[in-house]
């Protein structure tokens, strides 16, 4: 009985942060202000303040997290609605999709080789802007710590959503389809979110952008590696 009601009050703290910290970014419409990280820092920060260990705090985020794949499955109600609009222009973002998993991962690797990292960290580092199931997969593959591989997915996640409006604005880029792909190639889930404000064309185009950098990751990955690192 006990677990029963540390799960749920560890769920209804879940729940009613991300609620406060949705008004918030609603209210004041600032980036930075993305429900999805202060959430996340305010959770930190309650389990650093009153000791909570992360365990006891999954006895009821695990159920939480159980729902993340039906959520991104229900991508696909968008995804499906825009399917015109994705034949039309399947060329154009499938190149742009395959460019931006090549400049995500080279630049992580040149700019890591410049700051001195070691191998195993810029083999960790490789497939940052990539969805974490798959991410994790490509690190185990070629030689990275799996277990930092997630922290630097959620980076390049919350870096992408935030930079990302003013990027697009200084760049002009205004379309529907150049918004989704560029949020999806670079900031995968995360990204998708912030895309899907702009409506519903973008959502889907993200989603795409989002899929299909995990099938060209899952191929590009290793051959980066071997081509730069090994």
């Amino acid at each position: 009985m006990q677990i029963i009601m540390i799960s749920l009050s560890f769920i209804l703290l879940t729940v009613v942060i991300y609620y406060v910290m949705n008004v918030v970014y609603f209210k004041f419409k600032r980036d930075y202000l993305l429900p999805i990280l202060t959430s996340t820092i305010v959770i930190i920060l309650i389990l650093l303040i009153f000791n909570i260990p992360y365990e006891t705090y999954m006895l009821g985020g695990k159920y939480i997290d159980s729902i993340l794949g039906p959520a991104i499955v229900a991508l696909a109600i968008p995804l499906y609605k825009q399917r015109e609009v994705l034949k039309q222009n399947l060329v154009p973002i499938i190149a742009g999709v395959t460019v931006g998993v090549v400049i995500g991962m080279s630049s992580g690797i040149v700019f890591s080789k410049a700051f001195g990292f070691s191998t195993e960290i810029i083999l960790t580092l490789l497939p940052k802007s990539i969805t974490t199931p798959v991410a994790i997969q490509i690190v185990s593959t070629i030689g990275g710590v799996t277990s930092l591989t997630a922290v630097f997915v959620m980076i390049a996640g919350f870096t992408g959503a935030i930079v990302g409006p003013t990027l697009f604005k200084i760049i002009k880029v205004d379309t529907a389809i150049g918004q989704g792909i560029g949020y999806g190639a670079a900031s995968h889930v995360i990204g998708t979110s912030k895309a899907i404000e702009y409506g519903e064309e973008a959502g889907s185009m993200s989603s795409v952008a989002m899929i299909l950098c995990a099938v060209v990751g899952s191929v590009m990955g290793p051959l980066m590696a071997w081509i730069f690192l090994m």
